[in-house]
């Protein structure tokens, strides 16, 4: 071996140590004197220092603790979130409410879901605009597809965007077993969002949309549908309000048009397979071209949601067999893993 190469490694790792203890220093002083941009800033060299040492996950956990839950949000704002209301009989809250965390590029969809998304934010961005031709934007949406293809995530996304609360209700809660209850939650949780400003999310709307003329259902349902009718023709509020639905065949025909528009949401493509290849494998050293063929065709057919964990189960297998690089070999036992666990 060579001398003058190990001398030079060891310095390099004299130099290293001197640099980790000068940042730890700086952490600490930063932590006991509540200076918190000194805080980043040693916080940011350890980040890079992991990097360089290709040490990418851990690299990637650091950065998603220093900015995952406060990156882009206000001090203080998870403290003004408004109380849920709550189902009378059981004390249950209503709404989920909590701030996005989600940005619009983690929204990997198709290229009219995106474009259509845009639009949305436009509309919701410049609304003094269009009020002064006398125009308003959309205050309804409904958002419908397969599931695990984006209809959440494209909600906290819009919230995220529009620089409001996420408001999801909880159709648990919602749908009570007592006579008259269902439609008198429903009530309670038009009357709360019209107050605030949020984006509110029908998630599985479906269950209180579902065709009126279906002959399996009781009365009651009818009488919840026609109270969803009655709610939004009548909504004037400040808040957003979303509809998603897996089953849009379902819906009663007057639901739609109640909405101000829709967003279909499909299966991935090709392009947006890649795209999510890229964005759940950054930082992860690998064997592959994420554009290979072979790679992106294990993938057709599936939804995102179902390649995001296919590419986290892999991963996994990745670190826990203390493999330098992800293969073709890790993903194709996942998605095998992931054909089973649909079959079942």
């Amino acid at each position: 071996m060579n001398y003058r190469h190990v001398m030079h490694g060891r310095n390099a790792m004299d130099l290293g140590a001197m640099m980790n203890g000068k940042i730890l220093r700086q952490l600490i002083k930063a932590g006991t004197t509540g200076d918190s941009a000194v805080f980043r800033r040693a916080s940011e060299a350890i980040i890079e220092n992991e990097r360089q040492k290709q040490h990418h996950l851990l690299a990637n956990d650091l950065e998603r603790i220093l900015y995952g839950d406060h990156q882009n949000v206000d001090p203080g704002r998870a403290n003004k979130l408004p109380t849920s209301p709550v189902d009378k009989e059981r004390g249950f809250p209503l709404l989920d409410i909590r701030q996005p965390q989600r940005s619009l590029e983690e929204l990997i969809v198709g290229a009219a879901s995106v474009a259509a998304v845009d639009d949305l934010l436009e509309e919701h961005r410049r609304s003094d605009l269009l009020r002064s031709y006398g125009m308003k934007e959309a205050g309804k949406v409904l958002l419908y597809g397969p599931p695990g293809c984006g209809k959440t995530l494209a909600a906290e996304v819009i919230a995220f965007e529009l620089d409001m609360p996420l408001a999801i209700v909880r159709l648990d809660a919602l749908v009570s077993s007592f006579l008259g209850q269902t439609a008198a939650n429903l009530r309670q949780v038009f009357e709360f969002v019209a107050g605030h400003s949020m984006v509110v999310l029908f998630d599985e709307f479906d269950a209180i949309g579902k065709e009126r003329d279906d002959s399996s259902e009781h009365g009651e349902l009818r009488r919840v549908v026609n109270a969803v009718l009655q709610m939004m023709d009548a909504y004037q509020g400040k808040s957003l309000i979303l509809a998603a639905t897996n089953h849009e065949q379902i819906l009663d025909s007057a639901i739609w048009r109640r909405f101000d528009d829709t967003i279909e949401f499909l299966l991935p493509g090709p392009a947006q397979i890649v795209q999510l290849l890229q964005l759940k494998l950054r930082g992860i050293r690998r064997q592959f071209e994420l554009d290979d063929a072979d790679v992106v065709g294990g993938f057709k057919g599936m939804s995102g949601a179902d390649i995001e964990r296919t590419i986290r189960r892999a991963v996994k297998h990745m670190i826990l067999r203390s493999q330098e690089f992800l293969t073709v070999k890790d993903l194709k036992s996942a998605l095998a893993r992931e054909s089973r666990s649909n079959i079942r």
